[in-house]
């Protein structure tokens, strides 16, 4: 218990740079307090104090504005950036290193017991607002963009956006993702929505960023065939246009 404790806390170091102390983060995050409700609560569920595990993930939800059902299983290192809105269902099971951010829903699709609640695996980002729903996998290190409806499974690495959601061209999303870990933004999963103009204006943004970056290392190519250039066909050459 105490070593979630430990590893719920310092996890937010890592993944919010408001964080300042450990004590501001126990007395005021309200993820790492329903963390903390919901370890108490899954242990009496699975102790089969049914009732009792019930209400105090009431009590967690009534004081954090996070709702996790008692059964849902939740590994190590998990992340509830600012929680408020966040549903978490029965069956649902959640891999260490995730994290998930406001209004975020795994959800049931059926009134049927038995497994009706997503699965992710580790490393997996949901952005806000995103709903994922039903028995479904979200494999390890996938991002769910922000308010995209997730209805199907979504393969390791994977990049899942709009409603419903659809896997984003890879090599697209690999450049968008390098570029924006270069720029140093890469938070709230935020996708190529294209109904969204605030993320096709980003989008835009981080292909230029890319656009430019190899427009600048072909000009130090340049540059430093001309600096080696001693004729002057030779600095034709190095600036000669190379065929496509």
């Amino acid at each position: 218990m105490f070593d979630h404790l430990k590893e719920d806390i310092s996890i937010v170091f890592d993944r919010d740079p408001a964080a300042r102390t450990h004590f501001e983060i126990l007395t005021t995050y309200p993820g790492v307090h329903a963390l903390i409700i919901h370890r108490l609560s899954h242990w009496l569920w699975t102790h089969r104090l049914y009732w009792f595990g019930r209400l105090l993930s009431h009590f967690s939800r009534w004081i954090t504005g996070i709702e996790i059902h008692p059964g849902a299983v939740i590994g190590h290192r998990v992340f509830i950036d600012h929680g408020m809105g966040v549903v978490i269902g029965e069956t649902a099971v959640i891999g260490d290193d995730c994290t998930l951010y406001h209004g975020v829903t795994l959800g049931g699709t059926s009134w049927n017991k038995g497994k009706r609640h997503p699965t992710l695996e580790s490393g997996v980002v949901i952005g806000a607002g995103a709903k994922v729903l039903g028995p479904i996998t979200i494999s390890k290190n996938a991002k769910i963009g922000s308010n995209a409806v997730v209805v199907k499974d979504v393969p390791e690495g994977a990049t899942a956006v709009g409603i419903p959601a659809r896997i984003l061209e890879e090599e697209k999303s690999k450049q968008r993702q390098s570029a924006a870990e270069r720029l140093g933004f890469s938070a709230y999963a935020v996708g190529n929505d294209e109904n969204d103009p605030m993320i096709k204006a980003i989008n835009s943004l981080l292909d230029h960023a890319h656009k430019q970056e190899m427009d600048i290392a072909e000009l130090r190519t340049q540059l430093a065939k001309l600096s080696d250039a001693e004729t002057e066909s030779g600095v034709g050459d190095a600036f000669a246009k190379k065929p496509e």
